[in-house]
């Protein structure tokens, strides 16, 4: 009885099915492979400074912990490009300070990541979150954080806060906007990468995938219904998604759900880093360039002691040690955005090595160039 509450809590009955689906069709891809396969690392954080109430002083701590200890523990790490690991800090517009946001400006500068868009919120209408998020955009964006299309309007990827896009939940709470998701795209969001969330009702029932929502887009949940990502298909008029890692899997002895969060309570092992790979989570017909998204809430002390410590040292141990022998796997490090620049350029048919496209379709932001 214990076994099946922990699989209903990690709600396997929503997106048990399309697992299953997951599982044969990676199969049949993995098979076409011959050769090296990339393994594509984005680690995206809600990234919160103020998270759990406290006040600014604490927060200020929180934030120099990061920008002297990120480095001293990523700068030991090395991809098959000779870039180093790379941390997408999803920034809540909410907690917006000028000074954090310098902080972060100088540590992507040195190559340690980039900046985009996580929110909050909750019983707003669609008037009140457009106003909310353009404000949000423009105060991040004028410290030179964001991509910027042809047009030099900020680009940005995006996570929701409490998992709840789109109004997911059924009792309307974190959200209120229906149509959340198109008004995003409209405002600049090229991709969201808040799933999945097995916890939480929010959840969709499609997993371990890449993919655009389709049909009616501004209704509640417009996630579920969805088109693969493939080669030699896009979009342009809507924003993808790219999904982390979901599986039953046995760790250890211990049956378990992998829900792609990496924390210090479940730091990276070697059955789960061994499993991100062995998914095969791709753009339909480039079954060679996997995509790993992780996730995690690493501002807090206990969080950054373990990313910032052994935490992520062994992650990084683990990633090289499993996909970066350069000839079975290459180990590439990418932020959100080059992440979503290689999945365009798949779509596209590019093949090889996927480092060339990390600038692909949207360029580096101003605060890197």
């Amino acid at each position: 009885m214990r076994a099946l509450d922990y699989l209903q809590s990690k709600q396997l009955h929503r997106w048990g099915p399309d697992y299953i689906r997951h599982l044969l069709s990676r199969k049949r891809e993995s098979a076409k492979v011959d050769g090296t396969r990339h393994l594509l690392f984005s680690f995206c954080d809600h990234w919160e400074p103020l998270f759990g109430g406290v006040m600014d002083p604490q927060a200020d701590a929180r934030v120099r912990a990061w920008m002297e200890g990120y480095p001293a523990m990523a700068g030991a790490f090395r991809d098959a490009d000779g870039q180093h690991p790379k941390h997408s800090f999803f920034f809540p517009g909410e907690h917006y300070r000028p000074r954090w946001l310098d902080d972060l400006g100088r540590l992507c500068r040195r190559g340690f990541g980039e900046v985009e868009l996580h929110l909050h919120h909750d019983g707003d209408t669609r008037e009140s979150l457009r106003a909310d998020v353009s404000r949000y955009v423009e105060e991040i964006a004028s410290h030179g954080h964001f991509s910027r299309d042809r047009s030099g309007k900020p680009r940005f990827a995006f996570i929701h806060g409490n998992w709840c896009l789109a109004n997911a939940r059924a009792d309307g709470r974190w959200c209120g906007v229906d149509d959340e998701v198109p008004l995003l795209f409209d405002l600049g969001c090229y991709a969201d990468y808040t799933f999945p969330a097995p916890e939480n009702e929010a959840q969709p029932k499609r997993v371990n995938q890449i993919f655009w929502p389709v049909g009616d887009l501004a209704r509640r949940r417009a996630y579920e219904d969805a088109e693969r990502a493939r080669a030699g298909a896009k979009h342009t008029d809507r924003m993808l998604f790219i999904t982390g890692p979901s599986a039953l899997f046995v760790d250890g002895r211990r049956p378990r759900i992998e829900g792609s969060a990496v924390t210090s309570h479940d730091p990276a092992s070697e059955a789960r880093v061994s499993l991100w790979g062995d998914l095969g989570i791709c753009v339909e017909g480039r079954p060679d360039w996997v995509f790993v998204k992780m996730h995690t809430h690493g501002a807090p002390e206990a969080e950054a002691a373990s990313l910032l410590g052994d935490g992520g040292r062994r992650l990084h141990e683990l990633l090289n040690k499993h996909y970066n022998d350069g000839t079975a796997w290459k180990l590439h490090y990418v932020t959100a955005r080059e992440m979503f620049n290689i999945a365009m350029a798949a779509m596209d048919g590019a093949s090889g090595d996927p480092n060339g496209y990390r600038d692909y379709a949207l360029p580096k932001p101003p605060v890197l160039t």
